[in-house]
Formats: C-alpha cells, sequence, structure tokens
C-alpha cells in the first residue's frame, strides 16, 4: 500500500523562500518608490518635467512607470540572489510593510504638505 505524504512530511523538506520573499520586499520597495517621485516631483520643477511621459497625465505618468521598472529591477535582482536561499521571512514582511506604509504617507497629501514645509 503507497503511503500518502500529508502535509507534516511535507513541511519537513526544506523549500527555499528566497523568490517569495523577494517578490514581497520588491513590492514594498516599489511601494516606496512611488512615494518617493511624488515628493521629488512636486519639490522639483525639472523633476516634474522629466517625469512627464505623457502630457495627458503629466508627471504622474512618469512617477508610476519609473516605480514600476524599480519594482521590476528589485524583484529580478533579488530573486537571483536568494533563489536558492532561505531567508527569515519575518523581517522581509516587516521590512517591506515599513516600505509600504511609506509610500502610502509619502503620497497622502497632508503629509506632503507638512515635508514641503507649506
Amino acid at each position: 500500500m503507497s503511503r500518502i505524504q500529508s502535509s507534516y512530511d511535507l513541511a519537513d523538506t526544506d523549500i527555499p523562500n528566497g523568490r517569495a520573499a523577494a517578490a514581497i520586499l520588491a513590492a514594498g520597495v516599489g511601494s516606496a518608490a512611488v512615494g518617493v517621485l511624488a515628493i521629488l516631483r512636486d519639490a522639483f520643477a525639472p523633476v516634474a518635467t522629466a517625469l512627464n511621459f505623457y502630457n495627458p497625465s503629466g508627471p504622474l505618468s512618469g512617477v508610476t512607470t519609473v516605480a514600476v521598472v524599480i519594482w521590476v529591477a528589485v524583484w529580478f535582482v533579488l530573486a537571483r540572489l536568494w533563489r536558492d536561499k532561505n531567508v527569515e521571512l519575518g523581517k522581509v514582511n516587516v521590512a517591506a510593510f515599513a516600505l509600504l506604509v511609506a509610500g502610502l504617507l509619502l503620497t497622502f497629501p497632508p503629509f506632503m504638505d507638512l515635508l514641503q514645509g507649506k
């Protein structure tokens, strides 16, 4: 009679979590990038001009495009570095959540006004 693998047996196998951790952390970095780019866009006119990729949407088109490029680049690099490794997922989750919160705060208008001294 063949033995069916239980979830306990599967937990004993050591499957690397590096690629998943890379995706989680890259999402946090991408979120923070949106916030940082939004602040830079509002603070410096040349940055706003450089980020104006599509006139109908203005500099927002560049902010989101650059943030997506940063997100994908970080994900690619971390996935390569961590592909066969087990990383501490708890620390990665905390860092990703902190970066997500930073990105949200930096795009929240009252907080942006505080940073810009308005």
